[in-house]
């Protein structure tokens, strides 16, 4: 512009310059200075960006100070060889160096002696990647115990792609490490107990293998003196055979409900699913057990509401889940009644339960009564004898058949034990 207004300025001041071309150089001048102006313009708005542009640059970069500096974790950036350029105050504080002296120390100070040399290793090896996670070090801060940490290293490149540092994030994973091995530890734990109840069921199968056979043969025998007894045993000696013969059987069902129970927690018991009329099975179930009833002077009602009797399950187990029921209510009813009812709550579902008179079930007992091994009663001189299995395994019996089984009693008024069941188990 200054030289086009010198050469305007030749131009008009010269003796031979005509008004025509003094007012053309004038009209020249004055587009040339309203060009001259929007240029100022365009470069005030540029000045001006570049000033919010600074602004913005100056804010970002005192949020990432703050970020930097307040962060949680420890934030290291190191040159190429590991020496500490950048450290925030959570890397001060973990390894117990002011921030300020902690700057210029190489980072291989807090390695153990004997780890430096992988370390060392490592660290060529980074310089080939972009980004290493959850890198574990044994760190030793200055005049502090050891702790863990995990390192989190993003690789710092320079235009040309070389490497010119790292940025280490460093957290503290003493407490983790603590909990994995506490972890490990329940885990062994856990086996150790597995183990041990796998040793415990064989030796349960076992044993009760072993015993069944000597009880078959002394019930065998002692059935077959009580066959004539008049013939051959005097009255005192048939006595003794018949007790005897009640002895061995109750021995043979303590032996059947350990043998059961093994095999339900070895998981070798199988249901054998068939149709069959329930009204029946309830029928003679209660008829056989009418002695120890009238033995004990109580008395047994059956209460059927059934539209149709017909039900898919295995009929021996579903026995056993009764006569575990009935036998439970005798032995804790001294006096009074046992009521068995049997109803359809829902179409394709049956329910049993089995109410008595007897002692009951205190409230802190309820949630312990389906555990193997439990009774109310735990002392060697109780007065109700039996493993503690019965419930146990009717528990286990009654889920096998996808059902369930509830209980709900009281001191001194009796207990009743309710059993869900669907008509058809699955196969």
């Amino acid at each position: 512009m200054y030289e086009r207004a010198a050469k305007l300025y030749q131009q008009t001041s010269s003796s031979f310059c005509e008004p025509e071309l003094a007012a053309d150089s004038l009209e020249e001048l004055r587009i040339a200075l309203e060009e001259l102006r929007v240029a100022e313009e365009e470069l005030l708005e540029q000045n001006e960006a570049l000033a919010s542009m600074r602004a913005q640059l100056e804010a970002e970069s005192k949020r990432y100070q703050e970020l930097f500096e307040f962060a949680p974790d420890g934030y290291l950036v190191t040159d190429e060889l590991g020496t500490i350029k950048e450290a925030n105050r959570a890397a001060a504080t973990m390894l117990n160096v002011p921030q300020q002296f902690l700057l210029g120390k190489p980072i291989i100070n807090f390695i153990p002696y004997e780890q430096r040399s992988a370390f060392r290793s490592r660290l060529q090896q980074l310089r080939n990647t972009e980004r290493l996670q959850e890198w574990e070090l044994r760190l030793f801060p200055r005049h502090g115990t050891g702790f863990d940490a995990a390192f989190t290293v993003a690789t710092i490149r320079n235009n040309d792609g070389n490497t010119t540092g790292w940025r280490w994030l460093m957290r503290d994973i003493t407490a983790r490490k603590q909990a994995e091995a506490k972890l490990r530890e329940i885990e062994l734990q856990n086996l150790q107990l597995r183990e041990t109840a796998r040793i415990k069921s064989h030796f349960l199968a076992v044993m009760s293998h072993e015993l069944r056979s000597p009880m078959n043969a002394i019930i065998g025998f002692s059935q077959l003196l009580l066959r004539n007894p008049s013939d051959r045993l005097s009255p005192q000696q048939a006595s003794m055979v018949k007790r005897i013969l009640n002895s061995g059987k109750h021995l043979l069902h303590l032996i059947d409900e350990i043998l059961d129970f093994s095999r339900l927690e070895a998981g070798r018991l199988e249901l054998q699913l068939e149709e069959f009329n329930l009204a029946e099975l309830i029928h003679a179930t209660t008829e056989e057990m009418h002695p120890l009833v009238e033995q004990k002077q109580l008395t047994l009602q059956v209460q059927l509401d059934l539209q149709n009797p017909i039900i898919l399950n295995d009929k021996y187990r579903l026995r056993q889940v009764l006569i575990n029921l009935l036998s439970n209510a005798i032995k804790f009813t001294d006096s009074g009644s046992i009521q068995v009812s049997v109803g359809e709550p829902a179409c394709e579902q049956i329910a049993i339960a089995v109410q008595d008179t007897g002692i009951g079930i205190a409230a802190d007992d309820l949630n312990e009564i389906f555990t193997e091994f439990r009774q109310v009663n735990q002392t060697l001189v109780r007065q109700h004898g039996g493993t503690g299995l019965g419930l146990a395994i009717t528990d286990r019996l009654v889920e096998m058949m996808r059902g369930s089984i509830a209980v709900t009693s009281e001191l001194g008024q009796g207990s009743t034990f309710c059993v869900e069941i669907p008509r058809r188990v699955p196969c």
